[in-house]
């Protein structure tokens, strides 16, 4: 990605998570008032979770203005792992509500009490799924020009609050219209559920970018079978790749007939990495050059047998 792409690509972004942080805040208080008007443990399961959700949004705001910084002399391939960081810090946060929200709804389990002004409580609910309809539309429109992985990220958990709305709205209308008095704290319990769901997606996203972990086979595949079209590429081999906050990188060994000049050699490989470029614009890749044949006798990957073949070439890895 050229300086002049990533600079019509972050102001995007930056917007998209301003517009989320400003959303969670505004319903944050709203929904404060409501769990304190109507005492419901699903309103304040929704409180909680829309807490979380400013948090999230603060962190992605901060992921995304940190993961456009330019990798610098200490940190060579970027900062885009303080987002995994940071994740992990929500994890913890997210955890620690979804068992506050559960013990308080056994409580009204063992001692019920009465939701007041449910109008009201439904009202708030209402006002908030269509403000997540509007922040997610905006959201939609970003990740199209962008292709930002942190908004995407922002916007699948969004989607999640569209149903927790609308839990809060049905606990409350069994408990006042239909006269299940046990409905408020089993939908209070359902949310501590998925609130804790989503700490340990949240949890294992982060471990994986951490650790390092290779991209799906599929798009392995996909990167390969690109760089492949290529003529006068004789193989593929030692094939790595990784993920860091929105950056992606692939690194591999690539084979030509041993016979070329380091000028037509080098120009196979410049051919390659426009290929890859082009269909790839937002992964950093770095490739080595070898002669058809040669055998890396130091990679650990040959010495335990683990480089597969693929069409007759040895890719993968």
């Amino acid at each position: 990605m050229t300086e002049a792409e990533r600079g019509r690509i972050i102001p995007y972004a930056v917007r998209a998570a301003i517009a989320s942080v400003a959303m969670a805040l505004s319903l944050l208080a709203l929904k404060g008032v409501a769990a304190w008007t109507t005492g419901s443990v699903a309103m304040l399961g929704s409180l909680a979770d829309t807490a979380l959700d400013l948090l999230a949004s603060l962190v992605t705001l901060y992921g995304v203005r940190l993961a456009a910084t330019p990798a610098d002399h200490d940190h060579r391939f970027g900062h885009g792992k303080a987002e995994a960081l940071a994740a992990l810090f929500q994890v913890a946060l997210i955890a620690a509500s979804a068992v506050g929200i559960a013990w308080r709804a056994i409580a009204a389990f063992a001692a019920p009490g009465e939701t007041a002004d449910p109008q009201f409580g439904i009202g708030v609910s209402i006002v908030a799924i269509l403000a997540t309809f509007a922040l997610l539309a905006y959201q939609r429109a970003i990740i199209r020009k962008t292709g930002s992985v942190a908004i995407r990220a922002d916007s699948v958990h969004y989607q999640s609050d569209l149903l927790l709305n609308l839990a809060v709205i049905a606990a409350i209308a069994l408990d006042q219209y239909v006269g299940w008095s046990g409905a408020d704290p089993l939908f209070g319990i359902a949310i501590a559920l998925w609130l804790a769901w989503g700490a340990f997606r949240a949890s294992s996203q982060a471990i994986d970018q951490l650790m390092d972990k290779e991209w799906p086979e599929a798009e392995r595949r996909a990167f390969l079978d690109v760089a492949a079209r290529q003529e006068g590429l004789r193989g593929i081999h030692d094939f790595r790749t990784r993920r860091s906050g929105s950056h992606d990188f692939a690194q591999f060994h690539m084979e030509v007939d041993r016979t070329l000049s380091v000028g037509d050699a080098h120009d196979i490989v410049e051919a390659v990495e426009k290929n890859l470029r082009r269909a790839y614009p937002r992964v950093e890749v770095l490739i080595h050059l070898d002669p058809e044949g040669h055998v890396d006798t130091d990679n650990p990957l040959v010495e335990a047998d683990v480089t597969p073949h693929w069409f007759g070439k040895r890719v993968g890895g």
